[in-house]
C-alpha cells in the first residue's frame, strides 16, 4: 500500500484533534486534509476527492451524519471510506451513521498506535476490495432485479432505487452466492469488518430495510443462523 498515493481528509471542529491526527497520519506517510466542519468538509471532498474521509459526529453548521449523507451523494465519493469520530456508542448512533453511508467509528479518547493501526487495517480491505470489484462484472442480473454495482444502484423493472452504502453492500454480499447462508458472523466480517463493533440488532435493521426497498421477497431469515438469498422465478 503506498500510502502517498492515499489522500485522507479530517473534518472536526476542535483545533487540536485536527493537529493530532493530522500530525499521526503525515508521519504515517498519507496525505492530509483538514476541514473545520461539515459544509467545508462536503466541498473539500468534492474537489480532493479524498480515499479516506474521517468525520467528527458533533459540530456545528452541519453535524457528521448529514455530512456523511451528503458525500454519498457525490458519485466520485461512493466507494470511498468514510470513518466517524464520536463519544457516542449507542446503538441508534451506529445504526443511523450506517445508514448515512459510514464504513467504521473510531471512539475518543483516541490512542494513537490502535487509531493507525485501524485506518492501516480499513484501508487495505479497502483498496483490496476495489480491486476485487474491477475484476469482477459491474452488472449482477435476477430475476426481480438487477444490481449494478459501479453506480451503486438497484435497478427493478424502469425504477432505479439507492441504498445506502453498508445495505448495498449487504445485498451485494447476499447475492454473490444465491441460496448460501451466511452466518451472522460471516456478514459482520465481511459488510463492517472484524474491527468493527456493532450492536446485536444491526444486521436484522439492514435487512428489514432492504426488503422494505427492494420490495420483493428475496432474503429469507434460516433461524438461529443468519440470511440467505433466493431468487424469484
Amino acid at each position: 500500500m503506498d500510502k502517498n498515493n492515499i489522500k485522507v481528509l479530517l473534518v472536526d471542529d476542535e483545533a487540536d484533534i485536527l493537529e493530532f491526527l493530522s500530525y499521526n497520519l503525515k508521519h504515517e506517510g498519507f496525505q492530509v486534509f483538514t476541514a473545520k466542519n461539515g459544509k467545508e468538509g462536503i466541498e473539500k471532498a468534492r474537489n480532493i476527492l479524498p480515499q479516506l474521509i474521517i468525520l467528527d459526529v458533533m459540530m456545528p453548521e452541519m453535524d457528521g451524519i448529514e455530512a456523511c449523507a451528503e458525500i454519498r451523494k457525490i458519485p466520485e465519493l461512493k466507494s470511498s471510506l468514510v470513518i466517524f469520530l464520536t463519544a457516542r456508542a449507542e446503538d441508534y448512533s451506529q445504526i443511523a451513521g450506517f445508514d448515512a453511508g459510514a464504513d467504521d467509528y473510531i471512539t475518543k479518547p483516541i490512542r494513537p498506535k490502535l487509531f493507525i493501526t485501524k485506518i492501516n487495517s480499513l484501508l487495505r480491505r479497502y483498496l483490496e476490495k476495489l480491486d476485487e470489484q474491477f475484476q469482477e462484472k459491474q452488472i449482477v442480473i435476477f430475476n426481480a432485479f438487477t444490481i449494478d454495482q459501479e453506480r451503486y444502484l438497484i435497478l427493478k423493472v424502469e425504477n432505479e432505487i439507492t441504498l445506502p452504502k453498508k445495505e448495498f453492500e449487504l445485498l451485494l454480499l447476499l447475492t454473490t452466492k444465491p441460496n448460501k447462508v451466511f452466518t451472522r458472523e460471516e456478514i459482520f466480517a465481511n459488510v463492517w469488518g472484524n474491527l468493527v463493533i456493532v450492536g446485536d440488532r444491526t444486521i436484522d435493521v439492514h435487512i428489514r430495510k432492504i426488503r422494505e426497498k427492494i420490495g420483493v421477497d428475496c432474503i429469507k431469515t434460516v433461524k438461529g443462523v443468519g440470511y440467505k438469498f433466493e431468487d424469484i422465478e
